[in-house]
């Protein structure tokens, strides 16, 4: 608590509740633009997320710019400072990377700890704009015709239990929430594929990969410097293959391949 504004925390921002309406959030969330726009829907006086490596077109934080025009503070934690999709580590470890105007305005700056920020922060006045619609997409890259589909989802959280047997290009990161393995990936599918955030610290950013290997799931991550973080159709025209798991090397897949050879790969294994 500082004054009578809490510092709060949350792995994911996609899944805010009550406690964190008018709070400050650090979140272990990417600082893309749907972070962003999660953070103004959920009521948040302020937001730090992780820079997930800046990335390609500078779409880690992308979220600063958004919650500028909405009058929220807004900042990112250094990717190599503290792991993505880890809330608690990146407020105990964190080290700010870049803030917009209106965080600017309250001290925050880059290079401060994640502490020291959020308590600027919890200074700010509640912002009231109305914030504009933001539609995630989900849509088929390409038809299944006789081999597995393959569907683009901006958001690991837009799978769909018919999304069985099918290979999906995600936008999300490759982290764990928590570090710790969950469920969120809830389809058999054939294959996965996630942004690595840059890595980060402790290789957070495709932690995921070799837990989906014991339900032979092949999963890849695609570089952030590569294709922008948060866009599946980035991720596939654009993307390159960071890191596999054993599962999709054992099917031929490679490092350093594009994300459309990975697939191609893949629809021609049985």
């Amino acid at each position: 608590m500082t004054g009578n504004v809490r510092v709060e925390q949350a792995d994911t921002i996609t899944k805010l509740v009550e406690r964190h309406t008018g709070a400050v959030v650090i979140s272990g969330s990417h600082g893309g633009v749907y972070a962003g726009y999660c953070a103004a829907r959920g009521g948040v006086r302020a937001v730090i997320l992780n820079d997930a490596g800046v990335g390609k077109d500078r779409a880690g934080i992308g979220s600063l710019d958004y919650l500028d025009a909405l009058g929220m503070p807004a900042a990112t934690v250094d990717h190599a400072s503290a792991g993505i999709a880890n809330a608690a580590e990146m407020a105990a470890l964190g080290r700010i990377s870049f803030v917009n105007a209106c965080a600017a305005v309250l001290g925050c700056a880059p290079a401060q700890t994640t502490a020291a920020c959020a308590a600027m922060m919890a200074r700010a006045a509640q912002w009231s704009a109305e914030v504009p619609a933001y539609a995630e997409a989900r849509f088929v890259i390409l038809p299944a015709n006789g081999g597995p589909a393959v569907i683009g989802c901006d958001s690991a959280s837009l799978l769909d239990p018919g999304d069985d047997g099918c290979i999906v290009i995600t936008g999300s990161h490759g982290g764990l929430l928590n570090g710790r393995p969950d469920g969120a990936i809830a389809p058999q599918l054939k294959a996965i594929t996630f942004c690595d955030a840059g890595g980060g610290r402790n290789g957070a950013g495709f932690a995921r990969l070799p837990t989906l290997d014991a339900r032979g799931i092949a999963a890849a991550t695609v570089a952030a410097d590569s294709a922008r973080i948060g866009d599946a159709r980035s991720c596939y025209e654009d993307g390159r293959i960071s890191h596999l798991n054993e599962t999709a090397a054992a099917m031929g897949c490679t490092v350093g391949a594009s994300v459309r050879q990975f697939v191609d790969r893949l629809r021609q294994t049985g």
